[in-house]
């Protein structure tokens, strides 16, 4: 199983190279699909998905040179037969699943059936979360995927100005106190 999980998408070289290096060749010859089902719970959802896909958002995720692009909406599966998704689901080199509302994104990916697809799905395919698209893999992963994991650290460097003031162990201290 090969997890990608960032907070913003491919947004740096570090990552950038550790995608390429979980799914085994070149990004241009790698085919995505796209998940953009979460930022429908989020207002302006629809002209966000359009930036996310033009790559005009945020760092790169849909425009990254893709052999092939497209996009699977959580919430039609569950009106269509399982014969006309599963079987591009799993010519499918990576799963990219956008950001935004988690709860959203959870009951969707349990409707449409996909979160019971997925771990013998990902025994081939790379899954790239952002945001959101991460949080729930996590959450999924602890009820239903067990091992083997193949996990990439990627190497990240910054200084707590970098990171702010608010996320040191005596900031999150004083804010429980605060409470």
């Amino acid at each position: 199983m090969k997890l990608l999980l960032t907070s913003a998408g491919i947004s740096n070289t570090s990552i950038r190279n550790a995608l390429v290096e979980l799914l085994g060749k070149p990004i241009a010859e790698a085919s995505a699909l796209f998940v953009p089902t979460a930022i429908y719970g989020i207002a302006g959802g629809a002209d966000i998905i359009r930036k996310v896909i033009c790559g005009s958002l945020g760092d790169p995720f849909c425009e990254l040179g893709w052999k092939s692009l497209g996009i699977l909406e959580l919430t039609a599966l569950p009106s269509m037969k399982q014969q006309l998704w599963v079987p591009m689901l799993q010519e499918t080199d990576v799963l990219l699943v956008g950001g935004g509302d988690c709860q959203y994104l959870c009951y969707w990916m349990q409707q449409s059936g996909l979160a019971d697809l997925l771990p013998s799905l990902l025994s081939k395919m790379v899954y790239v979360g952002l945001s959101a698209g991460s949080m729930i893999m996590t959450r999924h992963m602890r009820l239903t995927i067990r091992p083997p994991l193949k996990w990439l650290m990627v190497p990240w460097k910054s200084s707590p100005k970098e990171i702010g003031s608010c996320l040191s162990p005596k900031s999150l201290i004083q804010s429980r106190e605060d409470r």
